[in-house]
């Protein structure tokens, strides 16, 4: 059996650099910082607060910035949780930085079988942003967490993916795939260690990113 899981990890560590290597030939290759802070003010009721970082150009050139602040009811049901949360971006586009506001509406279903965590995020955003027009997006990101944890850290492989539709467009126009592993520190102090393939529709043109992603996250 040790044996099995030994030879399950090299194989996904394998196809998770070798993934990322190839970010150089198909699209450039990125680096995306995440880092948030949930406080739980009762049984029911948690405050977010989460800052983003991404770098573009081969992970050389920070282009984009954005600080998200949420609360999240969990009282319906066990299975489910739903928020509220206000996004401040900052971008470079054209030479330029660029302010944007993004508010949202979230519904995340969670449940379990044979040992895999699964969860179904739904999110309504409205996009109001400078020198462009302001449209309302959906957006679903489906995750599984795979049974097996290894060491201490409790390291748990998972892959996800978020599809994105434009409705003033009325159309997909973009994807992105995950692949990576979560972790805990401590009881307070997680992350996740990720693969993302982003593919994204602009002027009949679709366009591929790679991205080397982590995430930092404290639980209070």
């Amino acid at each position: 059996m040790k044996r099995f899981y030994g030879i399950g990890v090299l194989l996904f560590f394998s196809v998770f650099f070798l993934s990322d290597c190839a970010a150089f030939d198909d699209g450039d290759f990125q680096y995306w910082n995440n880092e948030s802070i949930s406080w739980k003010v009762n049984e029911n009721w948690k405050v977010t607060l989460e800052e983003e970082l991404r770098f573009g150009d081969d992970g050389g050139n920070i282009y984009y910035q954005h600080s998200d602040l949420g609360v999240v009811y969990s009282g319906i049901a066990s299975w489910l949780d739903v928020g509220v949360n206000y996004r401040y971006v900052r971008e470079e586009r054209n030479s330029r930085w660029k302010d944007d506001s993004q508010p949202h509406l979230n519904a995340t279903v969670k449940w379990s079988r044979f040992g895999f965590s699964l969860s179904d995020r739904s999110r309504f955003e409205y996009r109001e942003r400078e020198d462009a027009e302001d449209y309302w997006r959906y957006r679903n990101n489906f995750t599984v967490k795979l049974p097996w944890k290894f060491t201490r850290f409790e390291i748990r492989p998972f892959v996800a993916d978020e599809i994105f539709y434009d409705f003033d467009a009325e159309t997909l126009n973009k994807n992105r795939f995950f692949s990576g592993i979560s972790f805990k520190i401590t009881k307070q102090v997680s992350g996740d260690i990720f693969y993302l393939w982003e593919t994204s529709e602009k002027n009949e043109k679709w366009n591929d990113l790679h991205v080397l992603g982590t995430k930092i996250k404290l639980n209070f």
